[in-house]
């Protein structure tokens, strides 16, 4: 196998859009995907489809994942996949965990003389098809040299931030901005909008102002046009990134009672059944929140 030979194993939004940008850019790939269908776009573009996490994985050097929690990398990575790998085998993990998980994660592959770059991803699905990803990443100066190439086409920035769980922690810390701004967003059109505001000019005005930000501007286009679906950052998502953010953080002693609100609000729009739509989607259920309580 050559070096431009690579495994990728989930295809959701950002996997599957990391997926297109390495085809694009001359890789070939095997991949597997839970829900096969979710492969079709990749497999007419060239890749090889197969039908367990096991067979991609089974003759590569470099592995990349992009699962959803840590019970998927449980049951794929430690379950399936690591048993098939050579020793010396780069993993490079972009799945969003837990930091504890990711330093004992780390442990157990060294113990099978394998190697895990933990490479956390921040942008959109539309950013990693561009290769315009930010990529931080934690663990060996060494296994990143081995990575670097296949994270330079993924990411216009790759940052090495320290040993293992560190990259994890600045995820983390940077999806519970993102998390608060979209709460703060929704709760200011409901009551702009209670006060007698249109809504849509309230959100252009709010978006156009010095009080938003990039990430704002984004989630406010997307209230505009009431398009949550197929979703950018998933409310599901959100809820299980500012949870493990939160347990992360009680264990070094800090406190979040913002965040903690945020995080119910989302865990209101799981309840509901909006956990598949984006996180802007938090706009809808305001109103009734309000109600509940009384406002």
């Amino acid at each position: 196998m050559t070096e431009r030979q690579l495994a990728f194993i989930g295809l959701g939004n950002m996997g599957g859009g990391m997926a297109r940008r390495l085809l694009e850019t001359g890789h070939t790939l095997t991949v597997f995907n839970r829900t096969a269908h979710k492969a079709a776009p990749l497999v007419e573009a060239g890749a090889r489809l197969a039908d367990a996490p096991e067979r991609a994985a089974a003759g590569h050097r470099l592995v990349l994942l992009s699962l959803s929690d840590e019970k998927a990398v449980e049951e794929v990575l430690f379950g399936r996949v690591v048993p098939v790998l050579a020793p010396g085998t780069v993993i490079v993990d972009t799945s969003t965990v837990s930091p504890g998980y990711a330093r004992e994660a780390a442990a157990r592959l060294a113990e099978r003389g394998l190697r895990r770059v933990e490479a956390c991803v921040v942008g959109n699905p539309l950013q990693a098809r561009k290769g315009e990803l930010r990529v931080f990443v934690s663990g060996e100066p060494e296994d990143l040299y081995e990575a670097r190439p296949v994270l330079d086409v993924l990411g216009s920035e790759v940052v090495h931030v320290g040993a293992p769980g560190t990259a994890t922690s600045l995820k983390l810390i940077l999806n519970l901005l993102l998390g608060a701004q979209v709460a703060a967003l929704a709760e200011a059109v409901a009551y702009g909008t209670a006060a007698g505001l249109d809504r849509d000019q309230l959100i252009g005005v709010v978006s156009a102002s010095g009080f938003s930000s990039v990430v704002m501007r984004f989630r406010a286009d997307l209230m505009l046009k009431r398009s949550y679906e197929p979703a950018f950052f998933r409310s599901e998502l959100m809820e299980k990134d500012i949870r493990i953010a939160m347990e992360a953080a009680a264990e070094q002693g800090s406190a979040m009672p913002v965040l903690a609100c945020v995080r119910e609000r989302f865990a209101e729009v799981l309840a509901a059944g909006d956990g598949d739509k984006d996180a802007s989607v938090l706009v809808e259920h305001q109103p009734r929140h309000l109600a509940r309580q009384g406002g």
